[in-house]
């Protein structure tokens, strides 16, 4: 079984369909990873290297969520208590995943996911008045 690396390089082919020269091999620069599908259970993180010895904190799982109140503009750290909805994707929200703009209902109230969980490895949230 031959084993194909994800590649986020141009497309082989035009949107016509036509075929473009193929020129080079792939290039370490622009190896694709499998994403991070973030959600709701224990704390689980993992270091990543990127290029140019620079880092990402991938975040797997988390039960708790920092949340920002705009009206009093007070932080404070609480518990999700449930998925609510993810508008990036409707598979991202049949399988609850949480990645930038999900909504998750916590002990202050509704709170929508300012930060990118797959790559900065916490989970910030503004709360959302209804």
């Amino acid at each position: 079984m031959i084993k194909i690396a994800r590649s986020s390089r141009r497309s082989r082919r035009r949107y016509t369909g036509k075929k473009y020269k193929y020129f080079r091999k792939k290039r370490k620069r622009e190896l694709e990873r499998p994403s991070i599908e973030t959600q709701i259970g224990t704390e689980k993180k993992k270091i990543q290297r990127t290029l140019g010895g620079n880092y990402k904190l991938k975040l797997f799982s988390s039960t708790f969520i920092n949340v920002t109140d705009l009206s009093t503009n007070k932080t404070s750290k609480v518990k999700i208590l449930r998925f609510e909805s993810n508008e990036a994707s409707k598979d991202l929200n049949r399988r609850h995943i949480l990645t930038k703009g999900a909504i998750v209902e916590t002990e202050l109230g509704k709170a929508r996911i300012s930060s990118r969980p797959g790559q900065h490895g916490l989970l910030n949230g503004i709360l959302i008045s209804e």
